[in-house]
Formats: C-alpha cells, structure tokens, sequence
C-alpha cells in the first residue's frame, strides 16, 4: 500500500478533452497538467487518496492509424510523471477509442508494473483485443453514466493499489480481485479457490438445478452469442442462385471506395466479372491488414472459390452465380456496426432474390 497521495495520469481521445468531435479525430498527442474532462469526475472519487498529475490527450484516428506505435509514443511522454496508477476513458462503445485506452493500458502495466485500469461496453473490439492484458471495468453504452463509472474504475484500483491477498484464493497471498465483485472483463486467469463444498458436491448441484429447471450460476461464463434459426435447406441447388459475400476485405485496385482496413463500418457491392476477371492483369487488392493475404494476392479463389462457382454454373449444379458480390472489412469488427452492415446487405440479398449465400471470411 503506498503511504502518501497516489500519483495518476489518465488518457482520453479528443472529444473527452473539449477538443472537437470527428472533424478532430486526426489530432496528435498533447498533455495537461490537470484533470481534463471525465478527469475531473475522477479526482473527486479519489478525494485526497489521489491526485491526478497530468491527462493524455489524442484524437482517436490518430492513434488508431497505428496502436502499437502510438502507445509508445503516448509512454514516453507520460512516464517522466512516474505515476502510481494509470486510467484510460471510460471508452463506452466507442470502437477506436476502447483500442487505444488498451494499448496505452498494456504498455503502461508492463513497463511500469503499475496497476492500469479501463472501462468498456462488451461491444467495443478493445474488449477482446486487451481484457486479457489489462483490467477493463463493464459499461453500458451511454455516457452519462460516467460518475458510475469512474466510482467503479476508481474502485478496482484502490484494491489493485492496496494489494491485499483474498483469503478465498489458493495460494491465499494472490491478490487478483473477483471480477464478480469489481465488475470488470475476465482475463481468463484460472485460479483455485476454497469453497464449503467439494468440486463434486457443486457439480452435482448445478445439475440437480439445471435438470428442475431451476436458476442457477455456472462458473463458466459464457460470451452473448444471439440465436440464429437456421434457413431451412434448399431443395434443388440446380435451380438455386448463389451469391458471395466476403469480410476477407476484397476490393477494385486503388480501393475506390475507401474501405478501411480495419474497425470497417461500410460495405460495397462490385460485379464479379469486373473485379475478379477470370483471365487478365488482376483487377482486385486487398484492403485487410489483419491477415497475410498474399496467397489472396496470387488466387483469389482461395478467399472466394468463384472459378469453382463458374464451373458448377456452366455444370448446372447451381441455377446461377449472382453477377455482383458483398465486400467489407472484417478486422476489430464491431459487433453493433456488423450486425448493422449484415442486414443491409441481406436486405439487397432478398431484392435479388438470392436463395443461399457462400459468407467467407480470412
């Protein structure tokens, strides 16, 4: 436990800082020497157990260009500050954001070997990207809930700070908080702990519970998958039309249409016969960067086996291969925007009265 004011430096993007919203977005690094923002939330639930030393700023498509570099870039102005703790957002749902309070977390905890808190709606792609390196509190997704928040991130890093071994835990001098209990992202740490009943005795109780159809809590967290009905099968494939869509991120030469190379929010529609000629220079890149796409480059049958579709056309194995295929981005996809993009483009589906879908993915 640290005897005298903890020393905190908190990151926020651009529109957190007063900066401006998207129309800021590419403003580089800067710091203040005060509590900026949801900052000043954060000093008043530390009151005199803290004392927030300076506050990180960067527009969020700044940092995003790049999350490695820039979270060294963000350390070294931050580390001469010799901070005690490290507190980044909260980053809500915000899909560029939540990275980058990530990566300055990580870094942050590995070089220093301080505590690095955040706070994240399960949405957010730094969830996935950076639960397992750092500790990111659950949010909803509107901001007004900030002071909750704060009280709950500031929470988590006294305890963080103070370091008290759980009596629960085996060894008992672990001092790794209950997530059940601060309320933060699990970080896949399997931990024994002393219970007052056996591993057998729980087991046989939970299903004692599931079989009456009673309520009860498995240890096993289980992440929100919705439930998808499945389309009932085709009858006669050689009457079917069959149409491509792809998150592999193929796109026309030059990318026209600016489809990101991660955290896409967009998705277009190109002509097959244009975009993958079957004979020619090559017409198509790719504009995914969270794969080594050169074997794509060489083929794109291996991201989508169109030459394979064509044959079995010409074979009367299928009725029809749609003319136009579906294009976007999958990498850091987030859910809420990929869910929105794919009943778009099922909805332009069903206008073409599409009968099956061939969904690749890199």
């Amino acid at each position: 436990m640290i005897d005298r004011k903890i020393r905190v430096v908190h990151y926020i993007n651009q529109f957190f800082a007063g900066i401006g919203g998207e129309e800021k977005a590419d403003t580089g690094f800067s710091l203040k020497t005060s509590p900026t923002g949801p900052g000043i939330i954060l000093q008043n639930e530390l009151e005199n157990k803290g004392e927030v030393v300076s506050t990180l700023i960067c527009g969020d498509n700044y940092f995003s260009t790049d999350l490695e570099k820039n979270a060294e870039k963000g350390f070294r102005l931050i580390e001469k500050y010799k901070p005690d703790l490290f507190i980044a957002g909260p980053a809500f749902a915000a899909g560029r954001y939540g990275p980058s309070c990530g990566a300055m977390c990580r870094i942050v905890s590995e070089r220093l070997k301080i505590p690095a808190v955040t706070a994240m709606n399960v949405e957010n792609p730094g969830v996935e990207m950076y639960s397992q390196h750092t500790y990111i509190v659950r949010t909803g997704v509107n901001s007004k809930d900030i002071p909750d928040i704060v009280r709950k991130m500031v929470k988590l890093s006294l305890a963080l700070i103070e370091n008290k071994p759980d009596p629960n835990l085996v060894p008992p001098d672990d001092c790794i908080p209950s997530p059940y209990e601060y309320d933060y992202f699990t970080r896949n740490l399997i931990r024994n702990v002393f219970t007052k009943e056996s591993t057998a005795e729980a087991s046989v109780g939970l299903l004692i519970k599931k079989l009456k159809n009673e309520p009860f809590k498995s240890d096993v967290v289980k992440p929100p998958f919705d439930k998808i009905k499945p389309a009932n099968p085709i009858e006669d494939m050689s009457k079917a039309k069959i149409a491509f869509v792809t998150d592999g991120g193929i796109v026309p030469m030059g990318n026209p249409d600016g489809i990101p190379s991660r955290m896409s929010t967009i998705w277009k529609e190109y002509v097959i016969d244009d975009l993958l000629p079957m004979e020619g220079e090559r017409q198509y890149e790719v504009s995914h960067r969270g794969y080594n796409n050169f074997e794509v480059l060489e083929d794109y049958n291996r991201l989508i086996p169109v030459d394979h579709a064509r044959t079995f056309e010409k074979q009367g194995r299928i009725g029809k291969l749609n003319p136009t295929l579906f294009t976007t981005c999958g990498n850091v996809s987030i859910i809420k925007k990929s869910k929105i993009m794919g009943e778009e483009i099922a909805h332009k589906l069903l206008e073409q009265k599409v009968d099956a879908v061939i969904l690749t993915s890199a």
